[in-house]
């Protein structure tokens, strides 16, 4: 049995820094590493785009991450709300509802 990878993903927009620590990289970090530890999620690792919109899809952390899943390496996606993910809700949605579930289910087969 392979020991996949728990992605725990970061996005931190200038707009984000804005509204103080609550939003920050570290904090998002410290939150995702409790969930992670709490919930028994192991091998984890950190995803981070700081100061980027959630509005473009082009953004290094979340390319690092998606090239993992399509490698097979990553079992779990976790982040710290669904606007860390992405600002299109239906675009989001469509990563969480279709695109990583089949991703990861074909990856397993």
């Amino acid at each position: 049995m392979t020991d996949k990878i728990t992605a725990l993903y970061c996005r931190l927009s200038q707009d984000d820094m804005l509204q103080g620590e609550s939003n920050s990289i570290t904090n998002q970090k410290a939150i995702l590493k409790n969930y992670a530890e709490d919930n028994g999620f192991r091998n984890t690792a950190f995803y981070v785009d700081d100061g980027v919109s959630g509005t473009t899809w082009e953004r290094e952390g979340f390319k690092a991450m998606m090239a993992d899943i399509e490698a097979g390496k990553v079992g779990t996606v976790i982040t710290k709300d669904l606007s860390r993910l992405g600002r299109d809700y239906l675009k989001t949605g469509e990563y969480i509802e279709i695109i990583f579930p089949i991703m990861m289910s074909a990856i397993s087969l």
